[in-house]
């Protein structure tokens, strides 16, 4: 997880309409000079150099890198052909026409073309991968563009050896299917630079068998795998055939998505993932990687928000050296880049939201976020593909972060508390869920079999599977569980209050899980040396920095803490448990707690 510079916090301080004020680098990313744009203001000029010598930074890591043999494909062996290309093509750049950069261009060619399958992809994160070897060819494509318009002799057998990559690739992605939606994206915006480079029927044709499935985009400006990586993927997919193919309506869920994405923005520059559908659900992601997205479309649109946003993006830590360093190329790739952004507006920081097609709601009071979620995909199956994280709550004060508050109960290992849905009642947030677990009667006389073997089938609650026949058992003794989880926010504050009932004597805990490299204040620590921590009465407190959390008060009625996951973690060896200061509150049914954070 990054943290936002000490510049950054001051802006955040301030308000984004201090941003305009406070560019570490005093302007906007604007006309190069090789652009062929008037440029007289000085501190423009400052900036590209920065540009330049940032790409230049990068060409001497990865001349050093490619001095020793290249042992594995990655990706970022396109990230690395388009960097070299872009200081060579560059005026500025120490390396312009060097020809030291050739041979180091010529051997990823060379390495990639003996890597290269038969049919023209890649076993790149997996076997014969027409979308991995999209994604390798989009940085690739770049930088062969840059050096089409260069007519230098040493560059002729580099061309013609990436020109035989490209187009046996092309091939593959003409042909070849996909695994996931943001597939068909990847390998259509490929397949678009690809034809820029050298056009032929075949690779439109494919563009449009996958433009002919349709884009999908909810209300709320969800992509289906509502994932912040995947989203950022799609978004530079579509902008870049809107470009290349003349298709200016492929902007239109871009649009709504960045303006979607803004609204899931903590002020340090994470972005909240909770309710993705892919892997970054339990993970990290920043705004870093929209950086060009909102540039775009700000110089495009005249959106001074969007400009505003980019702005605010320069001053995320990581920005120079995950951002600047592999941006030369697109900037000499596509002129409107260079261009000056809108003078920016800010967005709001003081907003409610609530995202009803994905059941997430996000508060924000400056620099205090809250972030409730209760839109997991029902019936819970663990996969990718699925959204099933169990944080049903989440709050950040500045640098001081609860990362996740979870409910767990013991209750037949029916595991973590996941709300079916997130509703809105006054002002109240309300999450709920209904838990019925029966026991099993004999199958009736006509459904018995002398040999005993019966279907393989889930039981009914969905804990277990077994050769049961269950679907056609009858049932008795149902035991059930109703928890309510209302969370009300006052100007940063939030009241949380929780109520399990149903069976009795059931052991309930509640989580909480703070940023590790804090202090805890009034929690007693547990007996097992495990790192976990108990608040039995009163307020607790976290500190990180300058910036507190006060939450509690306290209860403890039991220290229970294995298999909060449920049966279908730990049957399996699995867990939840992520990195951070724990914190437990406990309880038997009937439970009824309420708690304040802020």
């Amino acid at each position: 997880m990054r943290n936002i510079s000490r510049q950054s916090f001051l802006k955040q301080s301030l308000g984004l309409s201090a941003i305009a004020i406070l560019n570490p680098f005093g302007t906007n990313l604007l006309a190069s000079p090789e652009s062929g744009t008037s440029n007289n203001d000085k501190s423009e000029n400052e900036f590209y150099r920065h540009l330049v010598q940032a790409n230049d930074k990068r060409v001497a890591f990865i001349i050093e890198a490619l001095n020793s043999e290249i042992k594995g494909l990655r990706r970022e062996l396109g990230y690395d052909f388009a960097t070299l290309a872009a200081s060579y093509g560059a005026p500025l750049s120490r390396y312009h026409k060097s020809q030291e950069l050739v041979p180091y261009m010529g051997k990823i060619i060379q390495f990639l073309l003996e890597v290269q399958g038969p049919d023209g992809t890649l076993d790149i994160g997996n076997l014969g991968s027409p979308p991995d070897t999209a994604f390798i060819l989009e940085p690739l494509c770049v930088g062969t563009s840059l050096l089409q318009k260069n007519k230098a002799k040493a560059l002729n057998e580099v061309k013609g050896e990436v020109k035989k990559f490209i187009l046996k690739a092309g091939d593959a992605l003409a042909k070849g299917g996909v695994h996931t939606p943001n597939h068909r994206w990847v390998v259509s915006s490929a397949l678009a630079r690809i034809n820029a480079l050298y056009p032929d029927p075949k690779f439109m044709n494919r563009i449009q068998d996958w433009l002919g499935e349709g884009i999908f985009i909810d209300k709320d400006g969800h992509y289906l795998e509502r994932s912040r990586i995947y989203s950022e993927v799609i978004d530079r997919s579509l902008i870049t055939m809107a470009r290349l193919l003349n298709m200016p309506s492929l902007l239109v869920p871009v649009r709504k998505n960045l303006e979607m994405t803004y609204y899931y923005l903590e002020p340090n520059g994470d972005l909240v993932t909770t309710d993705s559908r892919r892997q970054d659900q339990f993970g990290s992601k920043t705004i870093l990687d929209y950086y060009h997205h909102y540039r775009y479309l700000a110089i495009l649109d005249n959106n001074k928000e969007f400009a505003a946003i980019a702005k605010f993006i320069e001053g995320v830590e990581g920005f120079e050296e995950e951002i600047l360093s592999q941006s030369l190329f697109y900037f000499m790739e596509e002129p409107l880049l260079r261009k000056e952004l809108p003078a920016p507006s800010p967005p709001p920081t003081n907003y409610e939201k609530f995202f009803t097609t994905s059941n997430l709601a996000r508060i924000r009071r400056g620099d205090t976020t809250t972030t409730i979620f209760g839109g997991v995909d029902w019936p819970l199956v663990i996969g990718s593909g699925r959204s099933t994280s169990p944080n049903m709550f989440s709050f950040r004060k500045g640098d001081a972060i609860l990362k996740y508050l979870r409910v767990s109960s013991n209750f037949f290992s029916t595991g973590y508390f996941r709300s079916e849905g997130l509703k809105k009642e006054g002002e109240k947030y309300v999450l709920y869920k209904k838990l019925e677990v029966p026991y099993y009667q004999p199958l009736s006389a006509a459904l018995r079999k002398e040999n005993g073997d019966y279907a393989l089938s889930q039981s009914i609650d969905g804990r277990f599977w077994n050769k049961m026949d269950f679907e056609n058992r009858p049932v008795s003794n149902v035991k059930t569980l109703e928890t309510t989880v209302t969370v009300e926010e006052k100007e940063g504050n939030n009241e949380l209050t929780f109520k399990v009932a149903g069976s009795d004597n059931v052991p309930v805990t509640i989580e909480l899980c703070f940023k590790e490299g804090g202090k805890l204040v009034g929690v007693t620590p547990s007996d097992d040396q495990t790192g976990n921590n108990f608040l039995e009465q009163g307020m607790g407190k976290y500190q990180f920095g300058e910036q507190t959390i006060t939450f509690g008060p306290g209860t403890l009625a039991h220290k229970r803490l294995r298999g909060l996951e449920g049966e279908m973690y730990t049957s399996h060896f699995g867990s939840l448990r992520t990195e951070g200061m724990h914190v437990y509150l406990t309880g038997f049914t009937p439970f009824e707690h309420k708690i304040t954070i802020s």
